[in-house]
This record gives C-alpha cells, sequence and structure tokens, in this order.
C-alpha cells in the first residue's frame, strides 16, 4: 500500500460552485473557463469513477490554476466552501489539503477548517506566503503543499504550454522564495513542492557561484513530489537532496504516480516511509 500526496477530484459541490458563477473561473455546462489557459473539457465521469487501487491514502487537492484563492473573499470562500465539501465527503482512502482566501488571509478561519480533518494547507506558488496562515500551520504540526497557480499562455503556443513552461517556473521560484525568506521566519514548517519543485534543487551549482548557499544542505522538512516526471528526474534529485525528502504524488487523474525506477527499497521510502513523515506529527514520526 502506497500514499500519493497529490490527486484532483471534480466534486459536484465544486463544479455546482463554478457553475454558479458567471466569470472566469467558472464553468459551463462540463466547460470550465479560465481567464488564461484554453477551455478545458471536465470528464463527468471523474465524478464518480477514482481508481485508488494499492493507495493507502490518496490526498486530493484543490486546483490552484483555477484562481479560486485571489478572488475577493465574497467570490473565493463559496468556491472553498464547496471545494472543502466536497473533498471531505469523498470517504476513503481520500483524505485532502485545504485551500483558503489568500486576497484577505483569515488564519482564526484557517484553523477551524485545519480542525475539520484536513492533512494541511495548500497554496499556489504564485503566492506571497501569509505569515499568521503558516504560523497556524507551525501551531498545529501541520505541512504546507506548494502547487502551481494561475499561468498564462503565450499567444501562439501549444496548448501545454502553462503546464510545462509558466508551472516549472513557478515552482523553481518558490522553492528558492521559501529557502531564502520563509524558512528564516519559519525553521519548523514543513513544505511539499509540486513536481518536483521545478527542478530547481538541481540548479545548486548556479546558486552557490553566486553567493546563494553551500554545497550537501539539505533542509529535512522540505520535500518534492514526483507529479509530471519520471525515472531520470527523479534519480537526479535524489543525488542532489537524498531520497529521504521525495515523496509519491500522480497528479490524477491528469497523470498516474511515476515509477521511480531506483529499486525496491527506494521505492517503498517515496511511496509509504517519506510521505508518512511529511504528514505525521511530531508525536507520531519515528
Amino acid at each position: 500500500m502506497s500514499i500519493d500526496v497529490h490527486q484532483h477530484v471534480w466534486t459536484r459541490p465544486l463544479v455546482d460552485a463554478l457553475r454558479a458563477r458567471s466569470s472566469p473561473p467558472h464553468v459551463d455546462g462540463w466547460t470550465l473557463f479560465l481567464d488564461d489557459e484554453p477551455p478545458y473539457e471536465i470528464d463527468p465521469q471523474d465524478l464518480e469513477h477514482r481508481d485508488t487501487t494499492g493507495l493507502e491514502l490518496a490526498l486530493v487537492s484543490p486546483s490552484s490554476p483555477l484562481g479560486i484563492e485571489f478572488l475577493p473573499p465574497e467570490e473565493s470562500w463559496p468556491v472553498i466552501d464547496a471545494y472543502h465539501a466536497g473533498a471531505l465527503a469523498l470517504g476513503e482512502p481520500f483524505g485532502a489539503w485545504a485551500s483558503t482566501c489568500l486576497s484577505r488571509p483569515d488564519p482564526e478561519r484557517l484553523a477551524r477548517d485545519l480542525g475539520r480533518g484536513f492533512a494541511g494547507l495548500q497554496i499556489p506558488a504564485t503566492a506571497v506566503p501569509d505569515d499568521g496562515l503558516l504560523e497556524v500551520l507551525t501551531d498545529l504540526d501541520l505541512p504546507l503543499f506548494v502547487h502551481p497557480g494561475p499561468a498564462a499562455r503565450k499567444p501562439g503556443t501549444p496548448p501545454w504550454w502553462p503546464a510545462v513552461v509558466p508551472y516549472v517556473q513557478q515552482m523553481h521560484s518558490a522553492w528558492h522564495y521559501f529557502h531564502a525568506v520563509v524558512r528564516p521566519r519559519h525553521p519548523e514548517l514543513r513544505v511539499c513542492f509540486a513536481l518536483l519543485a521545478g527542478l530547481a534543487p538541481l540548479h545548486s551549482e548556479r546558486l552557490i557561484a553566486r553567493g546563494g548557499g553551500s554545497r550537501g544542505l539539505v533542509d529535512p522538512n522540505f520535500f518534492v513530489e514526483t507529479s509530471s516526471y519520471g525515472p531520470r528526474a527523479i534519480d537526479a534529485i535524489v543525488r542532489e537532496l537524498g531520497i529521504d525528502v521525495v515523496v509519491n504524488g500522480s497528479d490524477a487523474p491528469y497523470a498516474t504516480a511515476p515509477e521511480p525506477g531506483l529499486g525496491a527499497a527506494a521505492g517503498h521510502a517515496i511511496r509509504v516511509v517519506n510521505p508518512r513523515r511529511l504528514l505525521s506529527r511530531k508525536e507520531t514520526r519515528t
């Protein structure tokens, strides 16, 4: 049995909340409209059929490219509340990351939401993390998941452009921002970066050359998850960071969890041991 820290599920409450909107992000029928990405056709089957074969836990993630966190509070909260309701109703083996409004942060509301059983908080990589929200996570000993946010597609580029260029750039930027700015203020916070942090850890030689660090320094509470990549990228990240901070994520239903290709012991660490360490509170960690 393994753990998947990164899945997406279109629940009926979320779809209904997006249908109730008249401007992006909104859903018309089964078509999702965003400001800067091509229309996306939601598969109605995704509301009913979800493959969790072999999973001890599948963490549902809000789709941060929707941009719901950045909407004004009166627009943001109805969609976030709908996401929360749908995610919490999924049942085992699902769990979920909480979402929160970032246009007017409300730490007290976040604490109440997290108390409903969420694994932690997800924010877009394009956000400037609010210290009050991060203090809530530290106080509750819960992790943060950093996921790509809204992305613009350049004119004339193919449909894959946002996922391959801006998403990766966002994660690269977030990785370095958290190291340089967030970590000194929140030394105990556990953070997981989607899609191997855009491979930002592989640029350590350039970082060192520009006076930004020293070789061999690994933050054991900064994790990277594997979605969008395969054995070559995972192997390179392990060589740079070690095996203990790499966790399994699939980005289902848009992708499947990659096969690390590093042997049974490494596979067990990535799929089971490391996700448990990311998600476990201090008193239950080993």
